[in-house]
């Protein structure tokens, strides 16, 4: 049963314990579904050094690809806040699209209809079995926090994504927020 607590287009930020884990430390994932048999998010914060033009032919701009999780890495995925450009698109929530139909995609880029402000691409996408976010809730992994940027989210800057969100929550992530990255290295 999905948790009452994670929606679709909820975020879930990284809880600061999280360390060593190159996927998920400081990660903030926006959930694109969940249901009975689990969920499937897109982090929003780990760009590659390389971009969409260098893996895809026949794109001629360069769009920042991002690690969208560690299931499918070899699949691409987009976010989008434009459904009237991309047909076939799924809305998660708050004006902000999954998916759609790549090859008109292609050609919105290609004419300068979309830029990083439209669309955002990712190379996997993290996936929980049921009842496994509910578990991971529990051990206090994430934390979830609304949308609150809505159809904006696609713009928001990977750098201190996950900084700016601890600090927006106060209290004891304000210390969180600034720690270093890796504490031993202090």
């Amino acid at each position: 049963m999905p948790t009452k607590k994670v929606k679709k287009g909820s975020l879930l930020l990284a809880e600061p314990s999280i360390l060593g884990d190159e996927t998920f430390a400081r990660a903030v994932i926006l959930i694109a579904e969940i249901s009975n048999n689990g969920a499937v998010g897109f982090i929003l914060n780990k760009p590659f050094s390389f971009d969409l033009h260098e893996l895809v032919p026949g794109i001629k701009k360069g769009f920042k690809l991002y690690n969208g999780g560690p299931v499918e890495e070899d699949n691409l995925y987009f976010i989008h806040n434009v459904p009237e450009l991309i047909p076939n698109s799924v809305e998660i929530s708050h004006g902000i699209y999954w998916g759609g139909d790549f090859e008109v995609t292609k050609k919105c880029i290609n004419s300068g209809q979309l830029s990083a402000q439209n669309i955002r691409f990712f190379l996997g996408y993290s996936g929980w079995a049921a009842e496994q976010l509910n578990e991971e809730l529990a051990e206090k992994s994430w934390i979830v926090t609304p949308n609150q940027f809505n159809n904006k989210l696609v713009a928001v800057p990977a750098l201190n994504f996950w900084q700016k969100q601890l600090q927006q929550l106060g209290g004891e992530y304000l210390l969180w927020s600034n720690a270093p990255e890796n504490p031993q290295l202090n």
